[in-house]
């Protein structure tokens, strides 16, 4: 498989070392100021550039007929127009605000917690989220799906608010940014009484960047958006 790179950071070179031992080629490595490529060299895109970036990224692939999987975070706002080109160009779209393994097992954990949960009016949740110091968004892609996944699934929030202290329907997220920590979200429930906590520890980068040369092998050869979930076939 030909994979090209848009983003050749930390998690791009990640990825480019997991791509290749499972004997993937790696035909472009494109870094932030590069817009002379030919996208059409490679059978599937990996993006993880940066949010400015990746609306336009994307809307290249799949106007050349080049499936992409994106886990690059902070450009939703753009999220509705890729799913409408990704139809309309008949082409092959993954998005995942989080590509781990791990963390999208975690997501169906926090959904079942939230359904377990919701007519427990006496627990309050907060979340709290820790990533390195060069993420640029706060809070975390991950920890925005984390929020939403309980308000789809719980009666007693409709929202979610960064660094909110006060109790409300909006649930607080705190975001810390702390040198060399690749990513911990941590979902509260606590009462008077006690406290349940559900947590997810990543160790390393290299989890995020098998995640998604795993979803970027499952995608060669589909047509629709889809979801992590499907890739690994839970939810």
């Amino acid at each position: 498989m030909k994979i090209a790179l848009l983003g050749y950071g930390r998690m791009g070179q990640t990825i480019e070392k997991i791509a290749i031992s499972r004997g993937h080629d790696v035909v472009l490595k494109i870094d932030k100021d590069d817009n002379d490529y030919d996208i059409t060299l490679a059978d599937v895109a990996i993006d993880f550039s940066l949010p400015s970036a990746a609306f336009g990224n994307i809307t290249n692939c799949l106007n050349n007929n080049v499936p992409v999987v994106s886990g690059t975070t902070g450009w939703l706002d753009n999220y509705d127009k890729a799913v409408a080109l990704c139809k309309e160009k008949n082409g092959g779209f993954i998005y995942a605000s989080n590509f781990s393994l791990g963390v999208n097992i975690f997501f169906e954990l926090n959904k079942t917690l939230a359904k377990m949960m919701s007519n427990l009016n006496q627990y309050n949740v907060t979340m709290e989220e820790i990533h390195h110091t060069k993420k640029l968004d706060a809070p975390s892609g991950t920890a925005i799906t984390l929020a939403e996944g309980v308000i789809d699934n719980n009666n007693n929030y409709d929202d979610w608010k960064l660094d909110e202290s006060d109790k409300s329907t909006r649930i607080p997220i705190v975001a810390k940014r702390i040198e060399d920590v690749p990513g911990t979200h941590t979902v509260n429930y606590e009462s008077e009484v006690d406290s349940i906590n559900i947590e997810h520890v990543a160790h390393n980068r290299q989890g995020f960047a098998l995640g998604a040369v795993v979803a970027a092998e499952w995608l060669v050869g589909k047509a629709g958006v889809f979801s992590m979930n499907d890739v690994l076939n839970i939810g």
